[in-house]
């Protein structure tokens, strides 16, 4: 798994995605935003506190999809995970599970992050398993706030902590 920064010329592709219905019905960039124009989401790939890498399978020159933390606050050493896949010729192959991985160690290790968050609508069975899998810790519910094909809905909400991170990157690698 690669990942790597947005480029101008990714900015149109990445844009469709995050304007397809399939994806941004899961999606909510505040103020009521669902889906980034290619001007907005240009904005938000210059802008520090958030961190957005296209992921590509090993090798590949084809990004697959998006991986972001936003709401990144220096301060408080916290951000907001959120993804998208894009090609769904690549979906159920644990494709987006590595690319949150790897951001995750950009975002404790290089970044400091001490805390990373993250939600899933209810209804996003695929989003929760990545968040599982990456061994994201259920911490609650936020109740009907979420809006997909006029049934309200609610948010799962999720986090990990540096600690954790560690633990379970030197598990991993002693395997």
């Amino acid at each position: 798994m690669e990942l790597r920064s947005l480029e101008s010329s990714d900015i149109g592709v990445v844009a469709g995605w995050l304007n397809d219905p399939q994806n941004y019905q899961w999606l909510d960039f505040g103020n009521g935003i669902q889906s980034l124009s290619p001007a907005l989401l240009k904005l938000m790939s210059s802008n520090a506190k958030h961190c957005l890498k296209l992921y590509s399978l090993t090798g590949g020159e084809h990004a697959v999809g998006l991986v972001g933390l936003t709401n990144i606050d220096k301060h408080f050493n916290t951000a907001l995970l959120w993804y998208v896949l894009g090609d769904k010729a690549f979906r159920n192959r644990g494709h987006t599970s590595a690319a949150v991985w790897k951001l995750l160690g950009t975002g404790f290790n290089e970044l400091g992050m001490r805390a990373i968050s993250a939600w899933a609508v209810e209804a996003n069975h695929p989003s929760i398993r990545v968040l599982e899998k990456n061994r994201f810790r259920y911490i609650g519910k936020q109740r009907a706030c979420h809006i997909v094909d006029g049934r309200v809905m609610d948010r799962l909400l999720f986090d990990m902590v540096s600690e954790e991170y560690r633990q379970y990157s030197e598990r991993h690698a002693a395997l």
